[in-house]
């Protein structure tokens, strides 16, 4: 789930009150390239009586695709992490600046500005943001028109950051004493054969776990996937991928998780939180 310390819509203190209200025991917060909030979360978190998993979720890039690599964190981000962390952030912060360029050529005026001022905050923008900023300034009708004409894959305001490859973010991760898990793989228009050898990648780098079910997805496809996660000795992880209030996606609920022999997450020895 994501907060106000990258692109959600809620507080780390409103988040957790929500899953709390909707009857969640544990949760993750993991936030695009940052554990900012992860602090506060865990104040509320102890207020509720939820447990609260740290983490974060690393964009990283595996033969030019961009994927994205969650990592569990039960004792916070150190060493080879929180310095790859410092350096995730300043390229968001380049990569804002260049989207802002590109919009204002399409007719969003001080692009910048105005995607800060819906971000509300001083973290690094994201594409949410200006998406916000396009709506508001009547460029497009809606959110999703945004990513649709100017923000989406291979449009003029998807630009390409200087993530590390996956394999590097996946040893900060491991060496930090994490857990990797390769987020939403059935997001990236793979064929099969290709999300296989995004796996063995991620397997050979060190990486331990992957999202069998994000959100709402296709029961068969799920089942195909878990098939290549027993093959891997790979553990599946699932979750909301929750920004805000509205969407499809709320804190704890996704599509059924099918019977495979993959082992939850849970059961990972470095993840003894999920199970006290």
């Amino acid at each position: 789930m994501h907060s106000t310390a990258s692109d959600g819509a809620l507080s780390p203190t409103e988040l957790v009150a929500l899953c709390a209200e909707r009857g969640l025991s544990h949760m993750a917060l993991t936030d695009h390239d940052t554990m900012d909030g992860v602090s506060e979360a865990a104040a509320a978190a102890r207020e509720a009586g939820i447990e609260l998993m740290p983490g974060c979720e690393i964009s990283t890039r595996w033969r030019g695709i961009g994927i994205h690599v969650v990592a569990l964190m039960p004792d916070g981000a150190t060493g080879p992490l929180a310095e790859g962390l410092v350096r995730q952030r300043q390229a968001r912060i380049e990569r804002a600046e260049v989207i802002a360029e590109r919009l204002e050529k399409v007719g969003l005026n001080d692009a910048l500005a105005k995607a800060r001022a819906q971000a509300g905050s001083e973290r690094p923008l994201g594409r949410p943001d200006f998406a916000r900023a396009l709506v508001a300034d009547g460029v497009v009708k809606d959110f999703a028109d945004a990513f649709k004409r100017y923000l989406g894959s291979g449009k003029k305001g998807d630009v390409k950051a200087q993530w590390p490859e996956i394999g590097e973010a996946v040893g900060w991760i491991v060496d930090a004493g994490g857990v990797a898990v390769v987020a939403h793989p059935l997001r990236y228009a793979l064929t099969r054969r290709k999300r296989g050898q995004l796996l063995d990648t991620f397997v050979e780098a060190g990486g331990q776990a992957v999202e069998l079910v994000n959100g709402q997805q296709n029961a068969d496809t799920t089942r195909d996937l878990a098939r290549q996660l027993v093959e891997r000795g790979l553990y599946a992880s699932l979750g909301s991928d929750f920004h805000f209030p509205g969407s499809h996606a709320a804190p704890g609920s996704m599509s059924v998780v099918p019977r495979t022999g993959a082992p939850p997450i849970w059961q990972h020895p470095r993840l003894r939180l999920l199970t006290s």
